[in-house]
């Protein structure tokens, strides 16, 4: 007979939740970028691109910038001065990177509330999406990131082995439901993280780590997308009620049918409580092609700050429909445009660069 799998360790039974996005931060963890080759001959406008993200997210929180050495650091306090970034909002921190992809190598955050309210990290494992060779140092950012705001470490370890998960692979609303898609953790055969799991266990997983008591499965990511099926390029909670949702209308396209078929799972799932999700429907770009290869452009990438809401935009006439779009849905909020389209040769946008550090006094929702 087999014996029951080990129980996940408890954080959740200890008090700690995954908080909603645009539940207020502390700060923001952004990694300085220094792998040219994750842009091929388009290198050189990355470091300004991050520079306007950096101040940005600085207006209204502290950013926390990991910088591989003493003369990365040099360079990245030279452009960020040239690109008027306040640094007194800005912390760098000598911490070497193997890419800049924050929101999947970087800590993953939980929160406790109550009379002693204290943060945590969720110790998943990082394993460069089970694709690249490349990643000895990202694999322990996670928990040098704890290590340096006294957050406790949370070890994530199930059936004696410990979990691989990303950042970007789940999204949640912060009162107990979830958003994942199967293609990224449910497919046997490519790019698998912990072999042999299966939905169930994940479910198990969520509800230990994160607090969460409901899993909303999508299907597949969108085309060109590396990671094989994050959820943050196809569907976002904006609110504990509300998810907004990637369309293409056009039949032509390979991410057409895709992302129908998530727009009729998300109008057939219930939330924690039972209710129906409010569903509003995000615009794609246009298909975004360097050498002949389809990116991962999407407005969906989008990173929420304190002060602001972050959205990719591709000098493409779907952006100003995109930005009124999650205008209307941040009322509280400016949405600001950033240029990506030299960005996502990266194969990545402003989500993905991106880690928030909750807050320890939660403030309430404002949308």
């Amino acid at each position: 007979m087999t014996p029951p799998p080990d129980p996940v360790p408890t954080a959740a039974a200890r008090g700690y939740t995954l908080p909603a996005e645009w539940d207020r931060h502390q700060a923001t963890w952004l990694a300085w970028p220094h792998n040219a080759r994750d842009w091929p001959a388009k290198f050189s406008p990355i470091p300004w691109i991050y520079a306007e993200i950096v101040r940005q997210v600085a207006a209204s929180e502290t950013v926390r910038l990991l910088v591989n050495d003493a003369a990365h650091e040099a360079r990245a306090r030279r452009v960020l001065r040239r690109a008027g970034v306040e640094l007194g909002s800005v912390e760098l921190r000598q911490l070497p990177t193997d890419r800049v992809w924050t929101r999947d190598s970087g800590p993953l955050f939980v929160r406790r509330d109550g009379s002693r309210p204290s943060l945590g990290v969720v110790g998943v494992a990082f394993n460069a999406w089970a694709k690249y060779p490349n990643f000895d140092n990202d694999r322990l950012v996670s928990r040098a990131a704890a290590r340096a705001v006294g957050a406790e470490w949370l070890p994530a370890c199930y059936r004696g082995r410990r979990v691989v998960l990303e950042g970007g692979a789940i999204d949640t609303n912060g009162s107990g439901s979830l958003l994942t898609t199967e293609e990224c953790l449910l497919d046997p055969a490519v790019q698998v993280r912990n072999p042999g799991f299966d939905r169930g266990d994940y479910e198990t997983i969520f509800r230990e780590l994160f607090g969460i008591s409901n899993v909303i499965w999508l299907g597949r990511g969108i085309t060109g997308d590396d990671t094989h099926g994050h959820i943050d390029d196809i569907a976002r909670f904006v609110g504990p009620k509300t998810v907004v949702v990637a369309t293409e209308p056009n039949p032509a396209d390979p991410n057409h049918q895709l992302l129908a078929e998530c727009h009729e799972r998300l109008e057939s799932a219930r939330l924690e409580d039972g209710s129906r999700i409010e569903i509003v429907t995000l615009p794609m770009p246009a298909p975004v092609v360097v050498d002949g290869r389809r990116l991962p452009a999407s407005y969906a990438n989008f990173y929420i700050t304190n002060r602001a809401v972050l959205m990719p935009i591709f000098a493409d006439p779907h952006d100003r429909h995109a930005l009124g779009i999650l205008s209307e849905l941040f009322p509280d909020r400016e949405v600001v445009g950033i240029y990506c389209r030299d960005l996502v040769w990266g194969l990545g946008t402003l989500h993905c660069l991106s880690q928030q550090e909750p807050a320890l006094a939660a403030a309430p929702a404002s949308c």
